[in-house]
């Protein structure tokens, strides 16, 4: 999670792994770098890849809509239940009681204990009512575009600076509907997006404050977490690691008591998750993208392609920055695509509205490996010639 200062390299007497993110650190326009053959094969990967979302996307499209058809009971879904105990709690109520009574009367499943939200949000309603979540989400959208455009100084022009920030802030669009203040994967995706741009290696404190918050939200949010430590150890930043482990065993405490208030409430009765073993594939992560961003407009066929463009711009960006957030972002679309059900769509929103930055970075790396590929032998034929 590193920026490119030279104070931010790690020490040459560390591990294999943190030579290797050194040198990586250090790359800068990593696409233009590749070798020929390299950059070629690159480019025909992204090619296929662009045109296999089409097809993985139209049946996880068809299996979307198969199944709104067949659960829309004019309940309101998610948010209605939200927006429920959101008032329950603002009136004063006990969260687990409360939210065991709305479960049942929706049928919506009890068990196992992840099907229930924690009461993190909730709570939150409780102080400040939806609406002013709502503006402290606002609050966290303007937050990260101010600070993508600050951390990009040293990465990128003034242009690519902006259009950063536009795309970023597009990207949480959703941050602005009335009931943005009761989506928990738009907080936490808000939150772990801000901790990826506060983060500094002398000052990462802040960073893990917003991490902390965001697993009290969403516990998808330990995929980032992990990744964060991974780093950590690499680097051997024994206080970071110490920070990390010990955020995670919080963590893991709130959900022993999270499961515990559920347990004490359950009746022989209460309905089961259907199971987060869906198997969707990477067509769902596609598809979500492109349904919570203004991509929904767009034809299906053109649409899907683009959802890569952002992940290929974070590539080329490179540095330690570029490489944390591509990992963060493959490693959630692949949780995405090995458990996550069709109606599970907005997990997606938890790497927005960062992902959405990258499409400001497409171009350069397009560029990139277009020298890679084409003017880096076009230049070395100028030069034999006479």
């Amino acid at each position: 999670m590193r920026g490119t200062h030279q104070r931010e390299q790690p020490g040459s007497n560390g591990s294999a792994v943190a030579r290797l993110l050194s040198r990586w650190d250090r790359l800068d326009h990593p696409l233009r770098h590749l070798p020929r053959a390299a950059a070629i094969l690159v480019a025909v990967l992204l090619m296929a890849a662009m045109g296999w979302t089409i097809g993985a996307a139209t049946p996880v499209d068809q299996a979307e809509k198969d199944w709104v058809a067949a659960t829309s009971d004019g309940s309101g879904g998610d948010l209605a239940l939200y927006q429920r105990m959101a008032e329950r709690v603002i009136a004063g109520e006990d969260y687990y009681p409360a939210v065991m009574e709305e479960h049942r009367a929706r049928d919506y499943p009890v068990r196992p204990f992840v099907a229930v939200r924690p009461p993190t949000l909730a709570m939150l309603h409780g102080f400040i009512g939806v609406d002013g979540a709502r503006y402290v989400a606002l609050a966290l959208l303007l937050a990260c575009g101010f600070l993508v455009y600050l951390r990009l100084e040293h990465r990128v022009g003034m242009a690519e600076r902006i259009a950063a920030m536009v795309m970023l802030v597009l990207g949480g669009a959703a941050t602005f509907m009335p009931q943005s203040g009761l989506i928990h994967e738009l907080f936490a995706g808000l939150l772990l997006s801000l901790a990826l741009l506060l983060y500094r290696p002398e000052r990462w404190w802040p960073s893990l404050l917003l991490a902390g918050f965001a697993l009290a939200v969403r516990e998808l949010s330990t995929a980032f977490v992990m990744l964060w430590l991974v780093f950590a150890l690499a680097d051997r930043r024994w206080r970071e690691v110490a920070a990390l482990s010990g955020s995670l065993v919080l963590f893991a405490i709130g959900m022993m008591l999270h499961a515990r208030g559920i347990a004490v409430l359950l009746q022989p009765g209460d309905p089961p998750s259907p199971g987060w073993s869906a198997m969707q594939g990477y067509g769902l992560p596609v598809l979500a993208l492109l349904r919570l961003s203004g991509l929904a407009l767009l034809p299906l066929a053109l649409a899907a392609p683009l959802t890569l463009l952002p992940l290929f711009g974070w590539i080329g960006l490179g540095g330690r920055f570029g490489l944390f957030a591509t990992l963060w972002f493959i490693g959630l679309f692949t949780i995405m695509a090995l458990f996550a059900r069709v109606d599970n769509f907005y997990w997606a929103q938890m790497v927005l509205p960062a992902y959405a930055a990258g499409f400001a970075f497409a171009p350069r790396a397009l560029a990139d490996l277009a020298y890679a590929v084409i003017g880096r032998r076009k230049g070395a034929l100028n030069q034999t010639l006479p």
